[in-house]
């Protein structure tokens, strides 16, 4: 239930680590999520702005002293109705 908690909550602000990903040049990148659309993420380290594709990636994110490892296919849909999709599921 604990994992489950994460994808209720809002992305953006949240810093992000990517663990692994279909491009093997983003592993290790790093940053805050500054955007979050049905498809991609978008994050920010300093000056430097990449887009993800959610369902080409896992991250890894802290959230309330949890570190979570989250698969990018998990988040695929609009922010507003993946967060009311997990709480029908609850």
């Amino acid at each position: 239930m604990m994992g489950k908690e994460i994808l209720r909550h809002e992305l953006i602000g949240s810093h992000i680590r990517i663990v692994d990903a279909k491009n093997k040049s983003l592993i290790g990148l790093y940053g805050k999520i500054i955007d979050e659309t049905k498809n991609m993420i978008t994050i920010e380290n300093k000056d430097i702005v990449k887009k993800l594709i959610k369902d080409q990636v896992v991250i890894s994110i802290k959230h309330k002293g949890h570190l979570y490892e989250i698969n990018g296919k998990l988040l695929v849909n609009r922010p507003e109705d993946r967060i009311k999709r997990i709480r029908r599921l609850s």
